[in-house]
């Protein structure tokens, strides 16, 4: 299989995914994603005084948790207004962490530069993934760990792009949830790595509000459906609506009043050979 596909105009595809990921407020969104992101990382038992980069770091949410355990922390990600709040969290929390703007496909970094490199929901979605592998594995000492966490085709989530991806996934880009498939991974990051364990977990979505709000939330601040919304007329934003809503519904385990959903995701930790 070949993974790594040649985009024409990468200028702008890039352009193009920036907007996605500047849009909404992901600070505001992913308070709500902190406890899956808080189990993630445990599972990964980080020494402290270990050099830790999180490509597609977002505003912070998982660098802080390590920053605050004496980990050594360096945080990337596109989106500037992101790496911007992320700053800003880890001066009001006391916690000395440093991030900056960078592309997962390009990291500004020598090799073997970092102990551990995580990626929650992050890195899936660059449009070059055997870059991203290479990046990854590049930047990672010889004994080193490679975390990531990546949404399945199979899960919530994954179903929740099908309804989103059509109205903003750029052609010819592959789709983000082939990290979130056992072989695919296999054969990207395989051969840099001495052991590799994929195990598929559950990353919990709770909210104290019914599911129509649950998908106004996400079209406000979660910046792929709030693009995809914005792309639309009022008939078609109307009609993703009524379909988001339905999703949501189908698979909240919680009251009428409010939302519990489990979404599907590939755990990936690695050793660096």
């Amino acid at each position: 299989m070949t993974t790594n596909t040649v985009l024409p105009e990468m200028d702008g595809l890039k352009t193009r995914l920036n907007t996605i990921w500047t849009a909404g407020d992901y600070d505001r969104f992913s308070r709500y994603m902190e406890g899956g992101a808080r189990e993630f990382y445990e599972r990964l038992q980080i020494a402290p005084g270990s050099r830790l980069l999180d490509v597609g770091c977002g505003s912070g949410q998982l660098a802080l948790l390590a920053a605050k355990d004496g980990v050594e922390v360096t945080g990337v990600d596109i989106a500037a207004n992101w790496v911007e709040r992320a700053q800003a969290r880890a001066r009001a929390e006391g916690v000395n962490a440093r991030f900056k703007v960078a592309d997962a496909e390009a990291l500004p970094f020598e090799a073997a530069s970092f102990d551990v490199i995580v990626s929650l929901i992050g890195a899936m979605f660059a449009p070059r993934p055997d870059l991203v592998a290479k990046e990854l594995l590049r930047v990672c000492t010889p004994g080193g760990t490679i975390g990531m966490a990546n949404w399945t085709a199979e899960g919530f989530v994954g179903q929740m792009f099908k309804n989103v991806a059509k109205f903003i996934g750029p052609s010819g880009m592959p789709s983000p949830v082939l990290w979130g498939n056992e072989a695919t991974v296999q054969e990207r990051l395989g051969q840099g790595l001495s052991t590799l364990n994929l195990t598929r977990r559950q990353y919990l979505f709770s909210y104290p509000f019914p599911p129509a709000e649950v998908v106004e939330f996400f079209r406000l601040y979660y910046g792929p459906t709030n693009r995809a919304f914005a792309s639309l007329d009022a008939e078609g934003q109307a009609h993703l609506r009524r379909d988001l809503e339905a999703l949501w519904t189908a698979h909240n385990q919680a009251g009428a009043d409010c939302t519990t959903v489990y979404g599907e995701y590939l755990e990936v930790i690695g050793i660096r050979a």
